[in-house]
């Protein structure tokens, strides 16, 4: 149940990414929860970590963050 509680928490946090004014901001935002989610899931740190901060960079542009 811990686990479920802090992914939603990461999820709502990548949620506000769309609330940041500009790409680097969203980015910071994806990287941050891409390091809680590779926490939780026991999975390598650094390629969550530049995938969330690719999704944040590019949600805008996917009409996703707007």
């Amino acid at each position: 149940m811990r686990k479920i509680s802090i992914i939603l928490s990461a999820v709502a946090v990548f949620g506000l990414a769309g609330c940041l004014d500009n790409d680097v901001e969203r980015g910071v935002v994806g990287a941050g929860a891409g390091l809680v989610a590779s926490e939780l899931l026991g999975t390598d740190r650094t390629g969550s970590m530049l995938v969330g901060a690719a999704a944040g960079v590019f949600c805008d542009d996917a009409g996703i963050c707007r």
